[in-house]
């Protein structure tokens, strides 16, 4: 992977603070969800090893420090419960990292994403405004159907779906919603006064609906105007990480003000490609700069991100063998150890033709969560085949859990992020 020094030393030492901070803080919470007694591996590099005293004796687990690999294991103790509720099952840890889409403007009884949610196998789902009347008909039957659904969860349950403005948001006119401004629009004014309006807006609806997480802001740089899946769509902002990060602050900001939550994507930059990931394989490996992990780098040091999208992008320069989405060098090197993230980390949706045409399902999903994913984003809730789709991922995470080939504390890991991100819905 390339070396990244191009950071301001301001910038460098902030981010440098928060990697501190955060690996303790999660290591500790780690400890807690874990089962007394179990053994706790943390592999990342010289950041746990720091933290390590530290959340042992917070945490009042027995800390080791191991050379080959390098890594630190913590034996937890019996009192590691905090008695707030049951201890969560395997199948529960590993339904809390699937979101789902589903067809039809309420749930009908037996159905998969209904049996799904009632069991607490499914974080949460996405909504979509697509031909065949997917979800979204009138803002108060959408705001009934997010009741319907949060009814069914045992769990705050994760609502989600696209409302970055302008040509992608699933909330619009046609169904009664107000009109929204795009991104390209908002950066082209360049005045953040308005893109908190304008974003105010949008979270106001969404909030309004039910919907708690906009998978928006999109922080990707437009220096490619012919993306034919960014540029061509007016979805960014800026060629200038300046005036993204200054748009996507605002853009946050308001939403927060209003409690709904975020997403930046798409990590680690989709504005340079050529292609479209929907579609087929997409290869960034010659037009991508490192000035596109910037917007990241500003609002992980403000403290500012909730959810992180990644990319389907294949980038040889810091992978030479998986796209984002499935390389650990980009989601847990650069984004979580580089970067100093330490959030929910969540796929673009996994049937997009670059993932679902280069790599089997079984294989993908595993990639996935070996990379440092907690969240795989589905936009259906069957297979292909019809069978049941969050089941079908949580009976096959659980075998490669049991088969050695995936650990449960890297379950353990996402589960306690995802706790972390469903407290502030």
């Amino acid at each position: 992977m390339a070396a990244f020094v191009t950071q301001p030393e301001e910038l460098r030492a902030t981010l440098q603070r928060r990697r501190r901070v955060t690996r303790r803080r999660f290591i500790t919470q780690t400890l807690a969800g874990a089962a007394a007694g179990a053994t706790v591996m943390v592999a990342r590099g010289r950041w746990p090893r720091a933290a390590a005293p530290a959340a042992a004796q917070e945490s009042g687990a027995a800390a080791a420090i191991h050379e080959d690999p390098p890594s630190v294991r913590f034996v937890v103790p019996a009192i590691a419960s905090d008695g707030e509720g049951p201890v969560p099952t395997l199948r529960e840890k590993i339904g809390a990292m699937v979101v789902t889409g589903f067809r039809g403007q309420s749930i009908e009884p037996g159905s998969a994403v209904g049996g799904q949610l009632g069991a607490g196998h499914l974080s949460g789902v996405i909504l979509f405004d697509r031909p065949g009347a997917r979800n979204i008909a009138s803002p108060s039957a959408l705001a009934t159907l997010t009741s319907e659904l949060q009814g069914l969860a045992p769990h705050a349950l994760i609502i989600a779906t696209d409302q970055e403005g302008g040509a992608v948001a699933r909330l619009g006119p046609g169904r009664g919603f107000p009109a929204t401004t795009s991104a390209a629009q908002l950066g082209l004014i360049d005045d953040p006064a308005i893109t908190y309006a304008a974003a105010a807006e949008l979270a106001e609806t969404l909030r309004s609906a039910g919907v708690n997480l906009n998978l928006a802001p999109v922080v990707d740089l437009n220096v490619n105007p012919g993306n034919p899946v960014i540029g061509a769509f007016g979805r960014s902002f800026s060629a200038d990480p300046q005036v993204v990060i200054r748009h996507a602050r605002a853009f946050i900001q308001a939403h927060h003000d209003r409690g709904v939550l975020c997403v930046l994507k798409h990590f680690p930059g989709h504005g340079s490609s050529t292609k479209d990931s929907h579609v087929g394989f997409v290869d960034v490996t010659d037009t991508w700069t490192e000035t596109e992990l910037e917007p990241y780098a500003a609002l992980i040091a403000e403290d500012l991100v909730d959810v992180v999208m990644t990319a389907h992008v294949f980038n040889a320069n810091l992978d030479a063998t998986y796209p984002a989405t499935l390389s650990r060098a980009i989601v847990s090197g650069l984004l979580r150890d580089h970067l100093g993230y330490d959030g929910v980390v969540m796929s673009d949706a996994m049937e997009m033709a670059a993932i679902s045409q280069n790599y089997g399902f079984e294989a993908a999903v595993e990639l996935a969560i070996d990379a440092g994913v907690d969240i795989l984003l589905f936009t259906s809730e069957v297979r292909p085949d019809g069978t049941n789709l969050a089941g079908t991922v949580v009976d096959l995470v659980e075998r490669r859990v049991a088969s050695g080939a995936i650990p449960e504390e890297r379950i353990t890991e996402s589960f306690v992020r995802i706790q972390r991100l469903r407290e502030r819905l």
